[in-house]
């Protein structure tokens, strides 16, 4: 048997390129950097039932109006004790999925879409800091900006009638000296205003941002009594403009306007304070 060592292979032949060495060492760093993964543990039985509910709203199944079957066939059903099943409920009502009803007609029912549940969000989202105060009344004058075009295209009659009647009911809140009552007003203008351009997606939106702005117009007159001048006269000359399909001319008007209540808040730092936005403020218009 030859026991001989073979040849030495060249140098070169096992020394790395650059390019290898290079390729080596990324390779190594990346191995590195990335994030260690823990095992998925299954999840909690009422977030299997809260979603075997939501995929039954999702086909069509269960609609708006519609009653749950009974908590006990509903438990059996699932194959779940009867409090894992209430915990789940609790937590679609509180979702807004569902409202619970009490007594002998009482049981589980699919709630109707409710834009409050979205305001909510928005509010916890300045609460933790998640957005901010300016990037909330930036974003709502860019919103309004498409509501119009939007209201330009598609406003129907009603719409403008119901605008009109608004804007009726504004300076009669303003010629008696209501001026609380004229901020509720302007939450309805905007709440009219989207939902005349026919979206629903874009109605959603101008609520909840509107809800939180009106909270800082609200406090600042009811601290100060000082509201904005010739509102009335603004929204005439805006609901001719919108009625007229005049994009450019409805939206200058909007804008501006827009701009001129910015201006009044920031006059006054502690109307745009956090806080007020936050303030459990659930004003009621008298008419």
């Amino acid at each position: 048997m030859n026991t001989k060592s073979s040849p030495r292979a060249p140098q070169r032949s096992r020394t790395a390129s650059p390019n290898r060495r290079e390729r080596a060492v990324d390779h190594r760093a990346a191995a590195a950097a990335a994030p260690t993964f823990k095992p998925i543990h299954t999840r909690r039985t009422f977030e299997e039932i809260c979603e075997r509910i939501r995929e039954q709203l999702a086909l069509g199944v269960l609609k708006p109006g519609d009653k749950l079957p009974a908590e006990r066939e509903l438990a059996q059903q699932l194959g779940v004790s009867r409090n894992v099943l209430r915990e789940a409920l609790r937590s679609l009502e509180m979702a807004g999925v569902l409202r619970l009803q009490k007594g002998v007609k009482g049981g589980a029912f699919i709630q109707q879409g409710d834009t409050r549940r979205m305001n909510e969000v928005m509010r916890d989202m300045l609460s933790l800091g998640t957005i901010s105060v300016r990037e909330l009344s930036e974003a709502r004058v860019h919103v309004l900006d498409l509501v119009v075009q939007l209201a330009c295209a598609h406003a129907r009659r009603a719409d403008l009638d119901a605008l009109e009647a608004n804007i009726a009911r504004t300076e009669l809140a303003t010629k008696e000296g209501r001026l609380l009552d004229r901020v509720e007003c302007s939450r309805e203008f905007y709440k009219l205003l989207a939902a005349s351009t026919g979206n629903k997606v874009i109605a959603m939106i101008v609520d909840s941002v509107t809800e939180i702005h009106m909270r800082f117009v609200y406090a600042k007159v009811a601290s100060s009594g000082v509201a904005m001048a010739r509102l009335g006269e603004k929204r005439r000359q805006f609901l001719v403009a919108l009625s007229e399909r005049d994009v450019a001319a409805a939206s200058r008007l909007l804008r501006s306007h827009l701009e001129s209540v910015q201006r009044m808040l920031e006059q006054d730092p502690g109307a745009m304070s956090l806080h007020v936005a936050l303030a459990d403020v659930q004003p009621g218009m008298r008419r």
